[in-house]
């Protein structure tokens, strides 16, 4: 028996992997900015350049990994390889856009286990301070298209609210649930959004089924496995899991929370981790790959390229589970007036989440000073209306911090 996902208009056609490997590693290489940024980006790319879903598919697939733990990003990016190319396209996906911060986050760890903390470089901070403008357009681009009305506008700015009073996944998931109970009372009313003749991807049900069960298994059982088995190397993969499927709003919270799992058993120092911190938020793709550079920089064994590569499947495996075992059914539920209306306050609260993040962290880790708002909105001067490349505007806010911190 088979589970049918319909998302990507007829009009394109099925793809192959290799042609989503090429799309998402040109995204790995240029997406600068964080989560926030990448959904931005994923729109134009697939939405408006490619279309390989419509903006309904696309605002559907947000909405649904704001509700599930993990990276955001990347589901969202995972979730538009399999409805391009089938489960290849999945793994073609997540390979093409984290293989470039991966790799930079290893040689990055490599770097300051040689050199020592490059946290405090001006470079860096310029990085920063440029992300801050890619978040900015993407929050931009996104509100005009998810709070078109006073109603939803609204909800964003109440969700934001909320975000920020409560900094926690509770608040995030309140502000969620908040949104869709707002949009099912009182959006009813608007036109039903109709998806494009769709391309229908069939998936066994069986995977879904196995893929849940599977995540269930390793969540309660890899502590159970730990405890009974003295290895380094399970206890790595134990902890970088648990983290990967308990987050809730995806790269800068599981930050934190990687740092009370890695700092006080001494598995990486203070220092190094801070070095770390800067550098993830600074490089293009997604900021779990934070868990590669931790995995290089660890005092016990595995380290190296070969603890890298275990924090980093362990904290993206949760992702694939999810989506396997949950995209099929939600494309189901999607098709109902009543979910349409409780997506369209959950979409907007998802913009008011986004604008709580430009603040903070976004915001506050790079803008200390007047010559860093200063870079900041000639970023987004370049970047929103002179339609300037990203990877441009990126060497542009290094090298003016840079000339900025000699001055």
């Amino acid at each position: 028996m088979s589970a049918v996902v319909e998302a990507i208009p007829r009009t394109a056609p099925h793809g192959s992997a290799l042609e989503v490997l090429r799309a998402f590693a040109k995204l790995g290489l240029t997406s600068f900015g964080g989560p926030v940024a990448h959904l931005g980006y994923f729109h134009t790319e697939f939405v408006q350049r490619r279309g390989w879903v419509d903006e309904s598919a696309f605002a559907d697939i947000v909405a649904l990994y704001q509700f599930l733990p993990g990276p955001a990003s990347s589901q969202v990016g995972i979730s538009l390889g399999i409805l391009r190319a089938g489960l290849p396209g999945a793994f073609a996906a997540w390979l093409g856009f984290t293989t470039p911060s991966a790799v930079a986050m290893i040689l990055f760890g490599y770097g300051v286990t040689e050199l020592g903390d490059l946290s405090h470089a001006a470079w860096l901070h310029g990085l920063k301070i440029v992300a801050v403008a890619v978040v900015a357009q993407a929050v931009w681009g996104m509100a005009r298209n998810l709070c078109p009305d006073r109603e939803r506008a609204t909800i964003a700015v109440g969700a934001t609210i909320l975000a920020l009073a409560v900094p926690s996944a509770a608040g995030q998931i309140c502000a969620i649930l908040g949104g869709g109970a707002i949009g099912w009372a009182l959006l009813r009313n608007n036109p039903a959004v109709q998806s494009g003749q769709p391309l229908v991807i069939r998936l066994p049900r069986r995977w879904s089924i196995v893929a849940a069960l599977a995540f269930l298994v390793l969540l309660f059982g890899l502590p159970v496995l730990s405890a009974a088995v003295p290895s380094h190397a399970v206890a790595l993969f134990d902890s970088f899991y648990r983290s990967g499927s308990l987050v809730f709003g995806g790269g800068h919270v599981v930050l934190p929370l990687l740092q009370a799992e890695v700092v006080p058993p001494g598995w990486v120092t203070n220092d190094a981790f801070l070095a770390g911190y800067g550098a993830a938020q600074a490089v293009p793709g997604p900021l779990f790959t934070f868990a590669a550079y931790l995995g290089t920089v660890m005092g016990p064994a595995p380290n190296g390229w070969a603890g890298g590569l275990i924090c980093l499947a362990a904290i993206f495996l949760p992702s694939f589970l999810l989506l396997i075992g949950v995209l099929p059914f939600w494309n189901t539920l999607r098709q109902r007036p009543e979910v349409q209306a409780g997506l369209r306050g959950v979409n907007a609260a998802v913009v008011g989440l986004l604008l709580a993040a430009l603040y903070r962290p976004v915001w506050t880790s790079a803008i200390f000073a007047p010559a860093d708002f200063a870079i900041g909105i000639v970023a987004f001067l370049l970047l929103a209306l002179w339609a300037v490349p990203p990877w441009l505007v990126v060497i542009f806010g290094a090298a003016a911090a840079s000339v900025v911190a000699r001055i």
